[in-house]
């Protein structure tokens, strides 16, 4: 059963295991450096929609088809799936998935949705309560722009450290019985607001964030970046990724050899015009359910920290002048329970 180590980690000890785990993404994404491992890739962004919202949720629909595909597990089997986007009211996630007929929890993490779903599904299985969850979540580039900066037609400039939101969505099956890769530890975040108000900025505000869950990590579970194959952030992009790695130095904590981001992963800066990397749900979600849990089946590395960080604002917040509270949760994956 589920213990709790330190003040905010919660250690497994019948590791459940990630048994199926899928990817989508948009063509932009495909060109990246990371669009072979992708389990299906579209050309179009409307995706056959007649909106970028029902694109959006199209995302979620395939990657969590794909994924019960590849696990070998029914949606009957399926006792509940937590899922969130950055949609309000995570539209992408109740229009994409109610066909299913599978119990929803959704979720509001902002990009550390998928570090937030995982860790609920993890704990759910560990406990006993389900046998199979399902974890998603996704984003839209068109359709997060529309909603948080301006419609595409506006034609406005992106500042320099503006991130580009991933069309993409993650999905992984969780259960009781797997090979691997098994989730070891969670720990949930706290809220940090350090006032940046900047919302071309997102690495900035979430930078504090990641850096005090990991903190956390560390100093609950008495271990050290060493002992890490992989520290993964999610899309704080080459601004956020720099400020973090800046945060642990002044704590003693040197994370630099193992850290990797997934918004400067999951593009190519010199081909692609993103600016500071990528961002949305969905960066983290797709880089995690493609190239990074192929690694960890195969063994090709063997112990790794996923961070997915969250800027928790909205378009009336913003608005309204308010700064950018912001959440990283951390998830332990490992490739074996020895």
């Amino acid at each position: 059963m589920a213990k709790r180590i330190g003040r905010y980690t919660i250690k497994m000890e019948n590791y459940p295991a990630i048994i199926g785990y899928a990817a989508v993404c948009g063509k932009k994404e495909a060109e990246g450096p990371l669009g072979h491992y992708f389990d299906y890739t579209f050309d179009d962004s409307m995706l056959g929609e007649t909106s970028w919202e029902k694109a959006e949720s199209r995302l979620q629909t395939e990657s969590v088809i794909r994924a019960l595909n590849k696990s070998g597990v029914s949606k009957e089997d399926v006792d509940f799936i937590f899922a969130g986007d950055l949609l309000n009211q995570y539209i992408s996630s109740t229009f994409g998935l109610r066909s299913l007929s599978i119990p929803f929890l959704g979720q509001f993490g902002a990009c550390s949705t998928m570090a937030q779903t995982l860790a609920l599904s993890s704990i759910m299985v560990e406990t006993g309560v389900a046998k199979h969850c399902i974890a998603v979540t996704s984003s839209h580039f068109c359709a997060a722009e529309r909603q948080f900066r301006f419609p595409l037609e506006y034609g406005g400039q992106r500042t320099p450290t503006a991130q580009w939101t991933v069309t993409g969505s993650g999905a992984a099956v969780l259960g009781k019985d797997g090979k691997s890769p098994f989730i070891s530890a969670v720990t949930v975040g706290k809220i940090v607001d350090l006032g940046v108000k900047d919302a071309n900025n997102m690495g900035a505000a979430m930078a504090p964030a990641a850096a005090a869950t990991i903190s956390d990590f560390f100093n609950d579970t008495k271990t050290e970046p060493s002992d890490y194959d992989l520290i993964l952030t999610g899309d704080l992009g080459e601004v956020g990724s720099k400020l973090l790695n800046e945060l642990l130095i002044k704590e003693n904590i040197d994370i630099s050899s193992k850290h990797s981001d997934c918004g400067i992963l999951i593009f190519d800066k010199k081909s692609q015009d993103v600016h500071a990397g990528g961002s949305g749900c969905g960066c983290s979600a797709s880089v995690l359910c493609s190239a990074i849990l192929n690694k960890l089946s195969s063994k090709k590395i063997n112990n790794i920290l996923f961070i997915a960080t969250g800027a928790l604002m909205s378009p009336t917040s913003s608005q309204q002048g308010e700064s950018i509270p912001s959440i990283a949760h951390l998830v332990n994956i490992k490739s074996s329970i020895k």
